[in-house]
């Protein structure tokens, strides 16, 4: 199945101030969410955002925060975001296909993808777009959620399988601004 923008929504998860340092790969992470939420705004996807225990783990990073409207933020305390946060009535959280990025692969993430999996939605978790502190956590983690029937897929993946043809004046827009 492929992700389409008129079915998707890119869930950004917990690329918070106090927990990025501890990430492997941080900068790496962090830049494709950025690129993932600049990408889905031009092609009018819906972003969702959630912040863990943001007294704690402090408040998004400023360079994803900045893209982002108040509305499309959420706070959360339960470790998956669709436990009590309200994700599946923000705007986009109707939406079948979830695009998910961020901290921590092993843990938030994991346990997001595995209750939207439950709940019947289709899942692409972007592999340069999640971390954990450790390698070995976000590896397994990756290993997990396939098993139980996420896609792991590439940032260009999406942006492809959202444009789903060349030769169009978006094509040209979006290769030029975020492919090349």
């Amino acid at each position: 199945m492929l992700m389409h923008v008129d079915h998707s929504v890119l869930l950004l998860i917990d690329f918070q101030v106090r927990l990025q340092p501890a990430i492997q790969d941080a900068t790496q992470v962090l830049e494709a969410g950025v690129w993932l939420t600049r990408l889905a705004q031009r092609l009018q996807v819906p972003v969702i955002c959630t912040e863990q225990y943001p007294k704690g783990l402090g408040p998004t990073m400023p360079a994803l925060r900045a893209l982002l409207p108040d509305e499309c933020v959420i706070e959360k305390l339960h470790f998956s975001a669709v436990a009590g946060s309200g994700l599946f009535e923000a705007h986009g959280g109707e939406r079948a296909h979830f695009v998910v990025a961020g901290t921590e692969a092993h843990v938030c993430v994991q346990q997001t993808v595995l209750d939207l999996l439950a709940a019947g939605r289709r899942v692409f978790v972007v592999d340069e777009a999640v971390g954990s502190r450790r390698n070995t956590d976000k590896a397994l983690a990756l290993e997990r959620m396939r098993s139980h029937g996420a896609d792991i897929v590439s940032r260009e993946m999406v942006v492809f399988e959202w444009l789903r043809q060349a030769g169009s004046e978006l094509f040209r827009e979006i290769s030029r601004e975020f492919i090349r």
